[in-house]
């Protein structure tokens, strides 16, 4: 008899912007994945309402769950932070070179 397999359905992923509250969530995760603390400004990546990842935007550390299905939660993290983080790079390329290097110090 020929096994039949159900359609898998992928879970609702949402992609925010790390708030003081959830500096908690931001800790447990860091300490599931045995690394270092997440530094604010973050991402953080929910499944079904439960943060199972976080990218740093600030030096771009990453600390998922492990018990979490997550390498492509990872990747939407790293792509969205690549679209916020592009238009301010663009910004800087009509800057003068003083004016990187004042804009690099803010």
């Amino acid at each position: 008899m020929p096994r039949t397999t159900s359609p898998t359905i992928d879970p609702a992923i949402t992609i925010r912007t790390a708030t003081a509250a959830d500096i908690a969530t931001l800790h447990r995760l860091a300490t599931l994945d045995e690394t270092d603390a997440v530094l604010m400004p973050a991402l953080i990546a929910e499944q079904d309402d439960r943060a199972v990842a976080a990218l740093s935007l600030a030096d771009g550390r990453i600390a998922a769950d492990p018990f979490a299905r997550t390498a492509s939660v990872v990747e939407l993290l790293r792509l969205r932070a690549a679209r916020i983080d592009a238009p301010a790079r663009r910004g800087l390329l009509h800057l003068g070179r003083r004016d990187r290097r004042v804009a690099a110090r803010i």
